[in-house]
């Protein structure tokens, strides 16, 4: 090596050695030049003195080799050294980062359903449904309202939001173990005293329409008077009522209606007065001003606002056997499939078909009384013979089977076995007011009286003018 060494120094000429010791001398020199400039950027800000010393130190190097520095990218990915923030899953509390869709509700589409639709996990579906008392009333959701899917950063499950009523929210949250936390948020509901005063001229729903009231009120009225009023065969023009209800606001803004507090109601000159009052027991129900029941035995029509098409009558003719036959109860036109109820408390006797009749009903209403329900195109199902059914309940559907000329309801009432016409027999009434609520009952409905009262007041003096 040595050998190789001196062969090729001897070979180098005197001024070529000369020249390669100068060019080496530069370039260390501009080698530590940048050294040193390099430090003093790094380490401190430059002031513009010392960078003016340094451009006059090298010159023709600064403007040749200076370069904008890159700073590392904050919003680079690549180059984030700190975990993203973890998604919060605090029950009431949603995540920044949860991304919402919604979904609306399609006629009989199942809560099931809709987790298969959009790809959600059934096992989360289990954990919601069964989270506690609440969660199950996920399975209850209706059709034309929406529910609201919320997803976490993974795609997971992490809300599911749905709007029961405009004051009533169900929400369902994941918690930190992969449970559901489910609660039933209600909105603060402001109750306000509305009234009207309403006077028949075509009928009740047109002319209660155009009183302001709502389809809901004017229902609940026709229920509250239905023991004593039949609104498809007792109503007269220039008939009047008088209601007092409840109207709804949240903040502000009206949500729709809530109870009847009071009513009166003047059907051909005879005026019937109607009170709710809620028991300390939590029992509500209307009665007269003197605190007997509203609630008889039995309603009088088995079909609201129904057609009379033929009466109680011993002596009519039959229009399918066109002969004297008795008529023992009323008959009602309705459309076939119209729901048919039961008039009183009971249980069911008889359920099937029954010569010209057809698909029949009967109902035993203690040892006196019973009703039978004729000409059905199906009954309801889940009752059958030997069940107790409530007034009110629909225990089938209008038709035209048996020897009927078209689709109607034949409704009879009995008395110990003996017909009575349905339209004119006399009801028991239920039980009134409870002694020991009694003075509370009176406390209250004085100040409502006195405001159905005023209603007429005005009324009169707008006829009178």
């Amino acid at each position: 090596m040595q050998y190789q060494n001196d062969l090729l120094q001897s070979s180098i000429p005197p001024e070529q050695k000369k020249n390669n010791y100068v060019n080496h001398l530069i370039i260390g020199l501009v080698c530590a030049i940048l050294a040193t400039a390099s430090y003093a950027f790094f380490s401190a800000k430059p002031t513009p003195s010392t960078l003016d010393e340094i451009a006059l130190t090298i010159p023709d190097i600064t403007t040749n080799i200076e370069q904008p520095i890159k700073l590392p990218d904050s919003t680079n990915p690549l180059l984030e050294t700190s975990p993203p923030p973890k998604a919060s899953h605090t029950p009431g509390m949603q995540s920044l980062s949860t991304v919402w869709q919604e979904h609306k509700i399609k006629p009989g589409e199942s809560l099931s359903a809709i987790f298969s639709k959009n790809k959600l996990s059934k096992s989360d579906l289990h954990k919601i449904v069964h989270a506690n008392s609440i969660g199950s009333q996920f399975a209850t959701i209706r059709a034309g309202k929406s529910l609201m899917i919320g997803l976490n950063i993974t795609g997971e499950l992490s809300h599911l939001t749905y709007k029961k009523s405009p004051y009533e929210e169900l929400k369902a949250t994941r918690l930190e173990d992969g449970s559901f936390n489910v609660e039933l948020s209600l909105k603060k509901i402001e109750r306000r005293t509305s009234s009207a005063s309403v006077t028949i001229h075509s009928s009740l729903f047109v002319d209660g329409i155009d009183a302001g009231l709502s389809n809901q009120t004017i229902m609940q009225l026709a229920d509250i008077f239905a023991w004593d009023i039949d609104f498809a065969l007792d109503i007269r023009e220039n008939d009047q009522f008088f209601v007092l209800y409840e109207s709804l606001y949240i903040n502000d803004k009206p949500i729709g209606t809530g109870d009847i507090l009071a009513a009166k109601f003047i059907n051909q000159g005879h005026p019937t007065t109607a009170i709710r009052f809620k028991d300390p027991a939590g029992k509500t129900s209307y009665y007269t001003p003197k605190g007997n029941s509203m609630r008889k035995a039995f309603i009088r029509t088995p079909i609201p606002f129904a057609r009379i098409s033929s009466r109680f009558n011993l002596k009519r003719k039959h229009p399918v056997l066109n002969r004297i036959r008795a008529h023992k109860g009323v008959d009602y036109a309705a459309r076939t499939g119209t729901p048919i109820k039961a008039t009183g408390d009971g249980k069911i006797t008889f359920r099937g078909k029954q010569r010209g009749y057809g698909n029949v009903v009967i109902i035993q209403h203690g040892q006196q009384y019973s009703t039978l329900y004729a000409h059905m195109s199906k009954f309801r199902r889940g009752q059958r013979r030997g069940s107790h059914i409530n007034q009110g309940d629909i225990i089938g559907y209008v038709g035209k089977t048996g020897l009927a000329s078209g689709p109607h309801l034949h409704y009879e009432f009995r008395i110990n076995g003996k017909h009575r016409n349905p339209l004119t027999v006399s009801f028991p009434n239920s039980n009134p007011i409870q002694k020991k609520y009694k003075t509370a009952f009176l406390a209250q409905a004085k100040p409502l009286l006195n405001q159905l009262e005023s209603l007429n007041k005005t009324q009169l003096a707008q006829k009178i003018q």
